[in-house]
């Protein structure tokens, strides 16, 4: 319930939700007073209820509609400059049947080490173009969302195929050939930045 306090200061609530808004409804702390939302209107608005903590230092207007990927979401607005990644891009891709505990998240290398409270994340340094290209922009729940496409993706699975298991990529190249359009160009341009176009050759000639 909104305290009376709150209806008093609903001008400024209804600026600073319409800023939200514009937004897709979520901001971080630092985002909502650059864009002019001031301190003590943004925490009584949290006090009151019509902004919910999301996660440390990310707010989300209490009366939109439910985050469908809220994971997603939260680490794009704390880790603006990482990229969903691996199994979290496959399983956004709807390219495996694994449910990934961790987002997975793709980071420059000498990038600082994000700190989360929620959701848990796992980091993995990419380097030149490995980390710059492939990168796709999605909007999930009105947020920016960075993605490697399908194509980057698979071949960053055989180049961490240690990590994610080469059951787990084998099964994505399967989904991808019966579920999405065969860019072999793609693949090959992508297998080449990674370094695993030997690797990845047989499989694809196999499976494609």
């Amino acid at each position: 319930m909104i305290s009376k306090d709150a209806n008093s200061q609903r001008p400024r609530f209804d600026r600073a939700a319409a800023v939200f808004k514009k937004h897709g409804g979520i901001l971080r702390t630092t985002q909502a007073l650059r864009a002019g939302i001031h301190p003590g209107t943004l925490y009584a608005m949290r006090d009151s209820g019509m902004l919910e903590a999301v996660s440390r230092g990310v707010y989300h207007l209490a009366d939109n509609p439910p985050l469908g990927n809220p994971d997603l979401v939260i680490v794009a607005s704390r880790v603006p400059n990482g990229v969903i990644c691996l199994i979290s891009a496959l399983a956004f891709h709807e390219l495996t049947t694994q449910i990934p505990h961790e987002v997975h998240v793709a980071l420059s290398r000498g990038a600082e080490e994000p700190r989360l409270d929620h959701p848990p994340i796992k980091t993995y340094r990419f380097t030149g173009e490995a980390y710059t290209e492939g990168v796709e922009i999605h909007d999930v729940d009105g947020v920016s969302v960075r993605i490697y496409s399908p194509e980057k993706t698979l071949a960053d699975c055989f180049k961490f195929r240690n990590k994610v298991g080469l059951d787990t990529t084998m099964e994505a190249i399967r989904f991808y050939r019966e579920r999405k359009r065969v860019k072999v160009d793609d693949l090959m341009h992508y297998a080449a930045i990674c370094r695993v176009k030997k690797i990845m050759r047989p499989y694809l000639e196999a499976l494609l």
